[in-house]
């Protein structure tokens, strides 16, 4: 292989390399905005009156199978028992 096939590879390599690169900070920008985002949305609703703790833990259920919420909840139920916090 010649040095200029050698540089040739080595440019189109860097050149995608350099892409990939970009493209994931991009992505890194667009999270970021998203992020933003989502507090300006519980803020807002913060200011509606809504409890944004809560909130943030029914969307935590949302994203679960709802056996695996169920099974955890019958196990806080006998747990709050067993306590006498039921």
């Amino acid at each position: 292989m010649s040095d200029q096939t050698t540089d040739a590879n080595y440019r189109v390599t860097a050149d995608e390399l350099r892409q990939f690169i970009e493209r994931f900070e991009r992505l890194e920008q667009e999270k970021k905005d998203i992020a933003e985002q989502q507090k300006e949305v519980m803020a807002e609703a913060k200011g509606r009156g809504y409890d944004t703790k809560v909130m943030r833990k029914v969307i935590a259920l949302r994203k679960r199978d709802k056996d695996d919420i169920a099974e955890e909840e019958a196990v806080l139920e006998m747990y709050k028992e067993a306590l006498g916090m039921a």
